[in-house]
């Protein structure tokens, strides 16, 4: 059969600019993702923030809850029970806790006023230590670099023998 043609002959080529773009494996994709950025570390000196009025409502109703319900070991449940009796509390019976969140807040300011000022100290100080740091770097660099020539032809001359 002169006119047939080949299995090979016959099939199409793809035409690139038809072809669909497939996506790579997970396995593939997975190396691609973008690094996440590392959080910068807290410092465990650093003053923690004050109450609001709830949470200082809280600590006190906690305390009356478990005494009122002694088998009750739900986190959960305490929590929706102070919800709601939070809730239910006009702003005059609120006022307490809100005087006491205020006061903590106040403490809490003076407390980050002497910690910042602190920080900013502490700060300077490692500038000029850092700028010291750098010479003396540079100068043990210079030093080391000397003794490598020094011990290179040393050692050259241990080979000769």
């Amino acid at each position: 059969m002169k006119g047939a043609k080949s299995k090979t002959s016959t099939t199409k080529k793809s035409d690139p600019k038809l072809a669909v773009k497939r996506k790579a494996p997970a396995s593939e994709r997975a190396g691609k993702k973008p690094a996440k950025k590392e959080k910068p570390t807290k410092d465990p000196n650093k003053p923690k923030r004050p109450a609001s009025a709830f949470f200082v409502f809280m600590e006190e109703f906690r305390q009356t809850f478990k005494k009122e319900h002694p088998n009750n070991k739900s986190v959960a449940v305490v929590g929706k029970a102070g919800g709601d009796k939070w809730k239910s509390l006009s702003d005059a019976e609120k006022a307490p806790y809100a005087a006491k969140a205020e006061k903590r807040k106040t403490e809490y300011n003076k407390v980050m006023q002497a910690y910042n000022k602190k920080q900013a100290e502490g700060a300077a100080e490692e500038a000029e230590d850092e700028e010291e740091s750098d010479k003396s770097k540079s100068e043990v660099n210079d030093d080391e670099d000397d003794e490598e020539d020094e011990s290179g032809g040393e050692e050259e001359d241990e080979d000769d023998e």
